[in-house]
């Protein structure tokens, strides 16, 4: 891993393209605030925003939107502003925005997917990923009670780790840890990825792009580079685009300002 060191003279460090997902602006595990402060410090010239960035699912139960959540949408807009290239994905969760593809409004544009050209010429195809989820498509209440587990799940981790930060020991994720545990989570994210790199090559792309799954990795799959942005629930992690075209994935969760990679190869359970 490299060096990261900000001076008051170069505050941010500049990406040829940031791709970010699965934030949930209105849900209570939104962790809006750390991405507002990952945001002062990184920069792109072009920034997708790969779905489920707010969480229409959540405000339609309960509403809740902290002064963080509206400081973040407007620190996206101000980038915009200044010349950002802002490309949006929606997901599932922002289905609501479905209905204005095509559409440009602040600066960012609204599209279904897309395919993203790397700075070596490479095609990537970017997508939520969704789609690709037979539970969300097929059975929306099954989903729907799916995202409840999840919020007390990451209630849970909260619970776990004000306790861990008591002792000085490091963050540790419980839905996390089951995702690479749970044999049955291993195939589903293992059915996914082979999906979306399906896809990928329907689209004659050399890679895809996606979210949805929380789960943040780069990987080859089948001759196709599958990355995943991760989220901003519990993982904190962004895909950045380095200007000599490689990937690199960053991890903001702990509030230290020093992201770390994520391993090209993620673990897999027997």
């Amino acid at each position: 891993m490299g060096s990261y060191d900000v001076s008051d003279e170069s505050p941010e460090r500049r990406f040829r393209t940031l791709f970010i997902s699965d934030v949930h602006l209105g849900a209570r595990g939104s962790q809006a605030d750390l991405l507002l402060d990952f945001l002062r410090y990184h920069d792109a010239d072009t920034i997708y925003l790969v779905g489920d960035i707010v969480d229409g699912w959540a405000l339609k139960s309960s509403w809740h939107w902290p002064q963080s959540h509206n400081d973040l949408v407007q620190k996206l807009l101000r980038k915009a502003r200044k010349g950002a290239k802002i490309i949006y994905v929606p997901g599932n969760h922002d289905e609501f925005l479905r209905n204005y593809y095509g559409t440009h409004f602040g600066g960012i544009d609204v599209v279904e997917n897309t395919v993203h050209t790397g700075a070596d010429g490479k095609r990537y195809l970017v997508i939520h990923g969704d789609i690709f989820d037979l539970v969300v498509q097929n059975a929306r209440w099954l989903a729907h009670l799916g995202d409840k587990a999840y919020d007390f799940a990451i209630q849970m981790n909260r619970f776990v780790n004000f306790f861990r930060r008591m002792f000085g020991v490091p963050y540790w994720s419980l839905s996390q840890w089951a995702k690479q545990k749970v044999k049955n989570a291993v195939n589903y994210i293992g059915a996914f990825e082979q999906a979306l790199s399906a896809e990928a090559r329907r689209h004659d792309a050399d890679g895809v792009i996606c979210g949805h799954i929380h789960y943040a990795v780069i990987r080859d799959e089948a001759g196709i580079r599958y990355m995943n942005c991760g989220d901003w629930v519990e993982s904190c992690t962004a895909l950045v685009e380095h200007d000599d075209g490689h990937f690199e994935i960053i991890t903001w969760a702990d509030h230290l300002r020093k992201p770390a990679q994520v391993p090209q190869v993620a673990a897999r359970a027997a």
